[in-house]
Parts: structure tokens; C-alpha cells; sequence
């Protein structure tokens, strides 16, 4: 689930940025009224506005939603696997414990 949930988190990420990319400022259908051929588009002069701020909108809701439950994930996850960064004082002692025991050197007078 967590894998589907970071694919659907990079498809919706990206279809957001490509969705604002594609609009255009609010001057920008200013030589649609002087017929300038812009009220000829696909959705027509205000139609393509509407279509693409409501999906976006749905877009943005969807990205919050999914960043939301993936970050409930991740601070629930460090929960069940402790890292090894952790507690670095277990680690020392395990490396410690793993090289060889050093000689007592006879040669320094005490």
C-alpha cells in the first residue's frame, strides 16, 4: 500500500505542476473579447479557465490528502524497525565486542 500510495503521489504531483503550467493568467483571455481566435479553443474563451482551476483544485486536494496519509505512515514506520543510527551507543559496543582483545604491553615500567 505504501508503494502504491508514492506512485500515486508522484502521478498526481506531476498532473498538478502540468495543470498550472498549462493555465493562463487571468489577462490573458483580454484579446479573446476583440476576437482575436482564443474564443475558438477547445472549451472555448472560458470554458478551458473553469475546466482546468476545478481540476486543479481536485488535484490539489487529492496531493494534500496523499501527503497527509504518507506522513502518518512514515511516523508510524520508524516505530517498527529501529534504525541502527538510532541508538549509535549499541552499535560501539557490538563493534567493540567483535575486535579481538588487546595484549597487556610488559615493556612500560609502571
Amino acid at each position: 500500500m505504501y508503494e502504491f500510495l508514492l506512485i500515486a503521489y508522484l502521478v498526481v504531483s506531476v498532473a498538478l505542476i502540468g495543470f498550472v503550467l498549462v493555465q493562463q493568467g487571468k489577462g490573458a483571455s483580454m484579446g479573446a473579447s476583440f476576437g482575436s481566435g482564443a474564443s475558438g479553443t477547445l472549451f472555448g474563451s472560458r470554458g478551458a479557465g473553469n475546466f482546468l482551476s476545478h481540476t486543479t483544485a481536485v488535484l490539489a486536494t487529492v496531493f494534500f490528502l496523499i501527503s497527509i496519509v504518507l506522513g502518518n505512515l512514515n511516523s508510524h514506520h520508524g516505530e517498527k524497525q529501529e534504525s541502527s543510527f538510532e541508538n549509535l551507543s549499541k552499535v560501539a559496543t557490538q563493534v567493540e565486542q567483535s575486535l579481538p582483545a588487546k595484549k597487556a604491553n610488559t615493556d612500560i615500567p609502571q
